[in-house]
């Protein structure tokens, strides 16, 4: 494995090999496979810039004794919806959860998919993410699965075909991909017909003429290849993002609870908010990377100013004070969780809100 290790990484690594002394991998049997499975092609930010570094620094940190299998776009099985509940059951040994795809079972995580909630920068909001789970999530929620790391993704852009979206109005009678409840809430109110889909049906529905177009960051257009199928792109203008989604990396409990307390320890080394950290970091890297390849081809790319960002943050205001409503009516205190995913965002960004 040839990993291309990002700052975030960097650093977890460096902490690693700070930390433990292990025989050359080379020359170690390995003691213990993780088998784990993810929803997109190996090309993706993710799979590329965290999963591949992160499988490679386990490796080397274990001294061999642990072999990290990656199995991209579902080569084991399953529908990506089902995740969550192959890392429960131990179908597989650690995978990558959009818990979107499975809508009512995880709400609190709908906080950071809230319109504006997070900021322009994945690294940051991810290291908030984290915070907030600790809190609300991961002694809960997700007390089933040993969560190693959460994150979001970079910014949404709105991609479709015939040109771009310049204004609140051009989103009236589209019908748009959407990945969540609540981005699907948000462009319903703009007058949208929304979608729902995984993300890799997208490219098909695009050129099946099923969409118009759908909202997915600049990371994931060429892994999917949508640059050669949606000729706009219009991105979201401000400091805090149309929409996100929040991801889940987590191994099986059996799993983890099985390993011999060193190579525990080199799992532990590699989880936690640095390790979200990292992974919002590899979907900020994939942004850039990809925005400018697109560019470059020559799509049309907007921004939308100032006046346009107001009048989306009113109509998203509604989006979360209906979210908040559904909280309470479910017993959760929907807006102390709003609150917190805010000031959390606010302590990793620097600014307000």
């Amino acid at each position: 494995m040839k990993p291309v290790l990002n700052t975030a990484l960097l650093g977890m690594l460096a902490f690693g090999l700070g930390t433990f002394s292990h025989a050359d991998p080379a020359t170690a049997q390995a003691e213990v496979t993780l088998r784990c499975q993810h929803f997109l092609p190996p090309t993706g930010a993710v799979p590329r810039f965290f999963m591949e570094p992160w499988a490679a620094t386990i490796e080397k940190q274990s001294g061999g004794r642990i072999d990290v299998e990656l199995y991209p776009a579902m080569q084991l099985g399953g529908a990506p919806s089902a995740l969550y509940d192959q890392i429960r059951d131990g179908v597989i040994d650690c995978g990558w959860v959009l818990p979107a795809y499975t809508p009512g079972r995880f709400p609190e995580t709908e906080v950071f998919e809230l319109p504006f909630m997070t900021s322009m920068n994945a690294e940051e909001s991810s290291r908030a993410a984290w915070e907030f789970s600790e809190e609300f999530l991961i002694p809960l929620r997700f007390s089933d699965i040993h969560v190693m790391a959460v994150h979001v993704h970079g910014p949404g852009v709105i991609h479709k075909t015939g040109g771009p979206i310049t204004s609140t109005s051009d989103f009236q009678g589209l019908r748009l991909r959407g990945p969540s409840r609540q981005a699907n809430a948000l462009l319903e109110r703009l007058g949208a017909t929304p979608v729902g889909m995984p993300v890799p049906a997208f490219p098909e529905a695009l050129s099946r003429g099923v969409v118009d177009g759908g909202v997915i960051p600049w990371g994931t257009v060429p892994t999917l290849r949508v640059e050669e199928l949606a000729d706009s792109h219009t991105q979201i203008g401000g400091d805090r993002a149309l929409y996100n989604l929040f991801f889940v990396w987590g191994m099986n409990p059996d799993t983890y609870g099985s390993l011999p307390d060193d190579l525990r320890a080199v799992i532990d080394a590699n989880s936690g908010i640095e390790a979200s950290a990292a992974a919002g970091a590899a979907m900020d890297r994939g942004d850039m990377i990809a925005e400018q390849m697109i560019a470059a081809r020559g799509n049309i790319i907007v921004t939308l100013g100032d006046d346009v960002v107001a009048n989306l943050h009113a109509v998203g205001d509604e989006v979360t004070a209906v979210w908040i409503e559904e909280m309470n009516s479910l017993g959760l205190d929907g807006e102390a969780m709003v609150k917190a995913a805010r000031a959390a965002v606010v302590r990793h960004s620097g600014d307000s809100m």
